[in-house]
């Protein structure tokens, strides 16, 4: 594979470990990725539900328990650490300028444009700026946002596909049809960058995630035209990955059709393990609701049969009757617990070998 350069950042493994939240890639995750030349991606989504011995207020944890995570991963690599923040949170301005002043490498952020990101860096910062788009619509718009606004060219975009995990930037049906396919929207944004790049002379990588499994998936995706790869599910089955030991197991027990599309408290499509709790969620069970922590922007507390941060933190924990795991399309295929090592292992060999049998049918 070749390298992967972000900006004055070069990644040796063009491989982005995908954020997840609430807790299950921190610190350990994000270490064990970056120590093996990818890079390690911490959620900040929900820690101040983690971080509830630093501070009962949310807000305040939140910040303490993202600059908590920073300095761990700091301790044990050298290695490319990011930050995820999602801008569907309420605490999105905290969490970017906790990043910015913590020195992340990266900023991934999605679950909406993150129209005024920029604004956020401070003199001196070196934080690389990158937005999750699912279209080539919105890296175009945020493209002219940046640009107009704050003289700012994006350092590189993540294009999701609706084979990824967790919250999805698609309607129901568009999930299925084939118009949305990871490769043909990685050409679409490509066809926008690629005017830009024209424009400010510079480089603007795409980096497509969303169903991506094996290193022949890679390679595929890469001959589509894209500069890396973003992961999330494959390294949940890892000793590395921050989560319980149940909610690993889940990804090992879960057969294909175990995993679908949900409907979510906050607005969007989901793609999670359907268990016990999403099935009486469907079936109009209320569960019990507050809303002591208003995490997220579009979060309707007078409808939502359940809190979306609580259902998330307690699958984190392993509690499973009160919550469910998000997770991406090929789950399924795990079988058992390994190291993030092996799988940098696996991954590369697996995508030489397509490599080669490419080649040979060249010549």
């Amino acid at each position: 594979m070749n390298q992967l350069k972000i900006g004055n950042l070069t990644i040796q493994v063009p491989i982005i470990q995908g954020g997840m939240g609430v807790g299950v890639s921190l610190s350990g995750l994000a270490v064990a990725v970056a120590n093996e030349g990818g890079v390690g991606v911490i959620s900040s989504a929900g820690l101040g539900l983690l971080y509830r011995n630093l501070s009962r207020d949310f807000l305040e944890a939140s910040i303490l328990g993202l600059k908590e995570e920073l300095r761990i991963a700091r301790e044990k690599t050298r290695g490319i650490i990011g930050v995820n923040v999602m801008v569907a949170m309420t605490n999105f301005a905290d969490m970017v300028k906790t990043s910015i002043k913590e020195k992340a490498d990266i900023l991934f952020c999605g679950a909406g444009l993150p129209l005024d990101l920029p604004s956020f860096l401070t003199a001196g910062s070196k934080t690389k700026l990158v937005p999750i788009v699912s279209s080539g619509r919105a890296a175009k718009l945020i493209c002219s946002k940046w640009i107009s606004t704050y003289k700012y060219v994006p350092d590189a975009f993540v294009v999701e596909g609706p084979k990824a995990g967790g919250h999805l930037g698609f309607k129901q049906e568009q999930i299925t049809d084939e118009d949305y396919r990871l490769c043909k929207l990685v050409s679409d944004v490509q066809h926008e960058v690629r005017e830009v790049e024209k424009e400010h002379h510079c480089r603007i990588p795409v980096i497509a995630a969303g169903g991506i499994y094996t290193g022949s998936d890679i390679y595929d995706i890469m001959e589509c035209g894209a500069d890396g790869v973003q992961m999330a599910t494959r390294f949940v089955t890892t000793n590395e990955c921050d989560a319980s030991d149940a909610f690993k197991q889940t990804y090992i027990d879960a057969v294909e059709k175990d995993i679908g599309i949900i409907k979510s408290p906050v607005g969007m499509p989901g793609r999670a393990i359907v268990n016990s709790f999403i099935d009486k969620v469907r079936a109009g069970k209320k569960h019990p609701f507050s809303c002591p922590f208003k995490c997220i922007k579009t979060c309707d507390i007078t409808s939502s049969p359940y809190c979306i941060i609580t259902a998330l933190f307690n699958a984190f924990k392993g509690n499973f009757e009160g919550g469910y795991a998000f997770a991406g399309t090929n789950a399924f295929r795990a079988t058992k617990i390994t190291t993030v090592k092996e799988i940098f292992a696996e991954l590369l060999e697996d995508f030489n070998k397509k490599k080669d049998e490419f080649l040979k049918k060249k010549v």
